[in-house]
This record gives C-alpha cells, structure tokens and sequence, in this order.
C-alpha cells in the first residue's frame, strides 16, 4: 500500500483546524467558567470568614471552629467546579466525579465508622457544650476533671492522678455526671443514734451543729429525716447544701461535718452505738444459758 504523505498532511490539518474551531467556540465558555470560579472562590474565602465569626459565638475551640470553617468554604468551591463543568458541556464528568465521591465515602465509611462516630460525636459535643476543661465529671464508671476535649478523644485526669482517654462517642451517648455544671453539690450524711436518745434532741443538735459550719451554702435549708429502726440504732439522714469548690473541697466539707456532729453528740451525751448482738440461747431447740452455767458447774465438780 502506497503511503499518499500529502493525504496524511491533508488529515493532519484538518484535525488540528477543528479542534481550532471548538476552542474557538468554546473560549466563551472558558471565560465564562474562569469568571464563575473566580467569582466562587472569592466568595468561598468571604463565607469562611463570616462562617468563623458566627461559629465562635457558640464553640471556642480553635480546631473545631477551623474544620467547620474550612469545610463550609469547600462545599462552596465543590459547588462552584460542578457549576464550571456544566457550562463546558462536561456533564458526564460531573456525573462520574459525583459517582465516585459517593461510592469512597460509602467505603471509607464503613472502614472508619468509629472513627467517624468519634469524630462526629466530638463537633457535636463541641456546639452543645455538656462539658468543658475543668469541669468535675463522671462517665463510662470514671470520676475526675476534664484536662482535654479533641475532636477523638476526651481527657480526663482522675483524682488518683491516671489519666484516661475515652472516645467522645462514648461521652456523648452514655450518661454524664457533672458536678460543676451548677457549682453546688448537696452532702447526703448517714448517722445512727442510741434507742436511749431524745429523737428531737438530736435532731436540733445536728441540725445547729451543721449550720454553724463555714462553708454551707446561704439559702439552703438544712434537713434531717429519720429513715429507719436498724439492728443497734435508729438510722437518720442529714442533708446540706455546698459551694462546690472541687472534689477535694467535698471530701473536706463531709469530714469537717462528720468531725463536728461527733463532737455536739459527745457533749450532749448522745451516743453513736456500736453493732449490737443479743445472743438468745433459750430459743426452741436450744438451751437457756442458766442451764449451760449449771452443767459446766456439775461437771467442773465432778
């Protein structure tokens, strides 16, 4: 076959004048997609900036108030590149672009879908705010103070001084103690006084006693309530209300109050028993002890 070369230049050149041509008609459309994207990423810059300022109203955590920033202003520039496409007639690339976003995301999300609940739970707790660094909490069976919320893990130092990580999904789903949130913090004491003792003596000692100590808080009642006859005493439970200073300032208040209700009682006479035992052994099927006494007597005699 004979190789016609001015046929191949004739090809050549008429290829290269057609896609002259459809850059021709198309350079409209490129300075129309280069203005909207333009157009778009200034706007996506002036959203970032305005979207920052609203969030920080309601989150002051620099790296959750810079991702929801930065990912407010890509969803505006992803908006702007899907327009851009379509006005160059590329609506088979947006679709295919749109496909395979959608089918990553739904692998990535099943490869990392506790990282991604962390991850959600921690913005969320971000906005909503239950709990803040400082706060005296208590969550998933651990007591201590807040050191550290991320957007995985949340940090909590504990009174004995271990510091341990739980994940915010964990945090956010199961129930929260915080003992800060109101800085107020009732004590609930336990005490048992003799059958022997004046119920009401000791009601209006206890109840003085507690209200002379330094740190109740004003406005708070103090109350008493007796609540049951146990095996050696007569149960009562006294409560009162402190400003919550921190775990170690309960554990104070509760023992400056056990020592001073000790100390009222002692100088009134009322007595704190001990457990008591009565040993019976004249019940059926046993014997009296005057009869035990008796036959250890004849037998020691004999």
């Amino acid at each position: 076959m004979k190789f016609d070369l001015k046929e191949a230049w004739n090809i050549a050149v008429g290829k290269i004048e057609n896609w002259f041509e459809s850059l021709a008609a198309m350079v409209p459309n490129l300075v129309v997609a280069a203005i909207i994207f333009i157009l778009f990423f200034i706007l996506a810059r002036f959203a970032r900036r305005l979207s920052g300022k609203v969030i920080r109203k309601f989150s002051n955590r620099t790296a959750v108030n810079a991702l929801a920033t930065t990912i407010f202003q890509i969803l505006i520039l992803g908006a702007g590149l899907i327009i851009v496409l379509n006005v160059l007639d590329l609506e088979q690339a947006v679709t295919s672009l749109l496909a395979g976003a959608g089918i990553i995301g739904l692998a990535l999300g099943f490869a990392f879908q506790d990282i991604a609940a962390n991850f959600i739970s921690g913005i969320l707790m971000a906005f909503r705010q239950p709990i803040k660094v400082g706060d005296i909490v208590e969550t998933n069976d651990y007591m201590g103070e807040v050191e550290k919320i991320d957007l995985r893990v949340t940090t909590i130092r504990t009174f004995q001084g271990l510091h341990v990580l739980i994940p915010n999904k964990e945090v956010f789903q199961n129930p929260l103690k915080n003992y800060t949130k109101t800085h107020e913090r009732r004590i609930d004491l336990s005490v048992g006084v003799s059958y022997a003792d004046d119920l009401e003596k000791v009601r209006d000692i206890a109840e003085k006693t507690i209200k002379k100590l330094p740190f109740l808080l004003d406005g708070k009642e103090v109350n008493l309530f007796y609540n049951e006859f146990g095996d050696s005493s007569i149960n009562f439970e006294i409560m009162f209300w402190i400003k919550y200073p921190g775990q170690a300032g309960f554990l104070k208040a509760r023992s400056e109050a056990i020592i001073a209700i000790k100390k009222a009682f002692d100088e009134n006479q009322i007595t704190i028993p001990f457990p008591i035992r009565t040993l019976d052994f004249g019940i059926k099927g046993g014997e009296r002890l005057s009869e035990m006494e008796i036959l250890k007597e004849n037998q020691e005699s004999s």
